[in-house]
């Protein structure tokens, strides 16, 4: 007996879920719609609410020698690599981003400053990259330079190391990196296909009526014996509405 329920349970299952996936067609017009307006909502805002971010790279490499022997060593490297966290630690720090706010007369808090400043190492090497991002390019390109500048002093300073190389001069962006408004355009799509979809379902959920002769011998558990047309009976009413008029 109760394998027989579980088979009845899990055929109601897959029905159920047939129903669902032919209901869902059936809108389908009205998801893509849904999809395609959010989707073109979500353009919009990024192209004209959302103000566009710039940012600007310089690169920097530091070597540390141990010792008073000029030539490099394999230590040297490994410590050197082995540091880069102390350096990228240094670069944000409250020192050096407070008398870069200073220098250039900067607006921003040491915490606002901190959050547009991203320090990257990448990996297997020394070279350090700072990137600072901002609505003005310009701005952005003269701050990464102007970190760049205050940092290279204070790890000297702290580190006791003698030089910190330039590799690369921040740049001047030409195009923003954020918004990126296929991603966002992707996004609202999908929340709107999803939005939908979700409303379409609890509606699914939700409806009680019967419809069909297969809706009375499901819920209600009665064999029909016929099926009045009522959509004949409608059209004959109206002709002799008509006629007697």
């Amino acid at each position: 007996m109760e394998e027989k329920k579980y088979r009845e349970n899990e055929e109601e299952k897959e029905i159920d879920l047939r129903e669902i996936a032919a209901y869902l067609f059936h809108w389908l017009w009205l998801i893509m719609i849904a999809g395609l307006l959010a989707s073109a909502i979500a353009f919009a805002y990024s192209s004209f609410i959302m103000k566009p971010q710039y940012v600007s790279t310089t690169k920097i490499y530091v070597l540390n020698r141990s010792g008073q022997n000029e030539n490099l060593t394999y230590a040297d490297t490994q410590l050197s690599t082995l540091l880069t966290k102390d350096f990228k630690e240094l670069i944000k720090s409250r020192f050096v981003l407070e008398t870069v706010i200073e220098e250039l007369e900067l607006q921003e808090t040491y915490e606002q400053l901190a959050s547009k400043i991203t320090v990257n190492n990448t990996s297997d090497t020394r070279i350090i990259g700072i990137s600072v991002e901002d609505y003005d390019p310009a701005r952005a390109q003269y701050i990464a330079n102007a970190v760049r500048e205050v940092a290279a002093i204070h790890i000297r300073s702290v580190m006791d190391i003698e030089a910190v190389n330039v590799v690369d001069e921040a740049n001047l962006p030409d195009v923003p990196a954020k918004p990126s408004k296929k991603k966002i355009t992707a996004i609202g799509f999908l929340i709107g296909v999803a939005l939908i979809t979700g409303v379409l379902v609890l509606r699914f959920f939700l409806d009680d009526s019967i419809n069909t002769t297969e809706d009375v011998e499901k819920y209600l558990g009665i064999t029909t014996l016929a099926v009045i047309p009522v959509m004949q009976q409608e059209k004959e009413d109206e002709l002799s509405t008509r006629i007697k008029n």
